[in-house]
C-alpha cells in the first residue's frame, strides 16, 4: 500500500484503536529495527506538560495526518475507472509534486502495479501506448512527460 522510509511510522492507527486487529504485512528491504511506543503514555500528557512530550503528540498528529492525505490521493488515483486514467492521475500528481516534468517515482513496475491495483502487463502495455503516442518517456523509474497531464 506504501512505502516507508527509515525513521517512519507504521500501524500507528492499530495502536491507538484499542482491540482492532491488525491486518497488515510489513516487509523491509534492509536490516531493520522496530521501536514500539506505548500508545497510553504517549497520548496522556504528563503531569508537568513538557515540551518533550509536546513535540512528541505534535509530531504524531503531524504524520498521521501525511498518510491520511496520502490515503486519499492514492484513493483518488485507484477510483478511475482504467490503467491509463490510473497511471495518468499518479503521473500528473508525481509531476506536480515535484514540481518538474521529469522525476523519479519510488517505486518498481510490479510495486507501482501494485500501488495502483492494476496487472503489471496491462500497465507495461498502457506505459508502451503513452510512449508511442508521445505523452512521456520513461526508463526504470524514471518518467518526462511531454505536457502537464
Amino acid at each position: 500500500m506504501s512505502k516507508i522510509e527509515a525513521g517512519g511510522f507504521f500501524a500507528e492507527p492499530y495502536a491507538a484503536t484499542p482491540g482492532s486487529v491488525l491486518n497488515i504485512s510489513v516487509v523491509t528491504v534492509a536490516p531493520s529495527e522496530t521501536l514500539m511506543l506505548n500508545i497510553n503514555r504517549l497520548l496522556t500528557v504528563c503531569p508537568t506538560a513538557c515540551t518533550h512530550h509536546n513535540r512528541l503528540i505534535r509530531n504524531l498528529v503531524s504524520v498521521l495526518a501525511e498518510k491520511v492525505l496520502q490515503f486519499n490521493e492514492k484513493i483518488t488515483h485507484m477510483s478511475k475507472r482504467t490503467t491509463r486514467e490510473k497511471l495518468l492521475s499518479y503521473l500528473s500528481s508525481e509531476s506536480i509534486r515535484q514540481g518538474s516534468l521529469s522525476f523519479d517515482i519510488p517505486y518498481d513496475r510490479q510495486q507501482l502495479a501494485d500501488y495502483l491495483c492494476v496487472e503489471r502487463a496491462a500497465m507495461s502495455a498502457e506505459l508502451s501506448k503513452l510512449q508511442k503516442e508521445g505523452l512521456l518517456t520513461t526508463r526504470k523509474n524514471h518518467f518526462e512527460l511531454a505536457v502537464e497531464l
